[in-house]
């Protein structure tokens, strides 16, 4: 059918219906109704699928009364909606890790000319976020990290120990993987970037979110997202255990314990 042919059995302008498929427009309820009695999706539960995502659509996130770039929105978005999230980091520990300390640290380096009102903003969109993995139901969390990460040095001795010490507490209580690539590895796949695979309730297809300078950077088709996920499996396979990993960051964390003991004690 054509676009003109939908409108026509729509009782509205073509340029709505375009609009709606391409994403520039959400659908109301009544807008998928009438295209599922058009399009003959006779599926009950295929039907009620589409009416509560349109319904749901309508309804803001909490993040909405942040002060958010709107590309960041994006991503809030569909981490809200994800089941579950594997993501790499190569320099620095992945959001729903970070402790209100670092996010203040990364804040004041990624934009210096921030306001404390501002950076407060950030280490409360971080916590809101942690929430899920502190539900229930907790969102499966796969991370994979550099070695690199351990050892940045990000606000101090003490924020890094405490820092450290959270990412093993959530490995604990949450359902949360963390491996870490060690050094000895040498080089691997995925040296120079950093990504998250989020994953939603089939048909929905996962999304390969990449953050760097150039901006953000969202990859839906197939042999992307096969890519990204033969490179998060072969990084799983070259890191070290969960538990290898635990003793590492254990390790490097009671490090940085005796380096601030003995900041203090100078």
């Amino acid at each position: 059918m054509t676009v003109d042919q939908v409108a026509e059995h729509l009782l509205c302008s073509p340029s709505k219906v375009s609009r709606m498929e391409t994403g520039q427009r959400g659908a109301t309820q009544r807008d998928v109704r009438d295209l599922c009695d058009l399009y003959g999706i006779a599926s009950t539960v295929e039907r009620e699928r589409l009416m509560t995502l349109a319904k749901e659509s309508r309804q803001q996130g909490w993040w909405q009364s942040h002060d958010v770039p709107d590309e960041f929105r994006t991503y809030l978005d569909l981490e809200q909606d994800a089941i579950s999230l594997r993501t790499y980091q190569s320099t620095t520990v992945p959001g729903l890790l970070q402790i209100p300390e670092y996010v203040h640290e990364m804040s004041n380096v990624l934009v210096p000319e921030v306001s404390a009102e501002t950076a407060n903003n950030l280490v409360d969109i971080k916590l809101r976020r942690q929430g899920r993995l502190a539900t229930e139901s907790p969102l499966p969390l796969s991370v994979v990290l550099d070695e690199a990460v351990l050892h940045r040095v990000v606000g101090g001795p003490a924020v890094m120990g405490a820092q450290l010490k959270r990412m093993i507490e959530a490995t604990r209580i949450h359902n949360v993987t963390i491996q870490v690539i060690p050094y000895k590895v040498g080089a691997h796949p995925a040296m120079d970037s950093t990504f998250t695979i989020l994953d939603f309730t089939d048909p929905v297809p996962s999304v390969v979110y990449v953050e760097g300078l150039v901006g953000h950077i969202y990859l839906e088709r197939p042999q992307d997202l096969a890519r990204y996920e033969y490179v998060f499996d072969r990084l799983k396979n070259m890191a070290l255990s969960p538990q290898d990993s635990a003793e590492l960051i254990a390790k490097v964390g009671a490090n940085y314990r005796r380096a601030e003991a003995g900041a203090i004690v100078s």
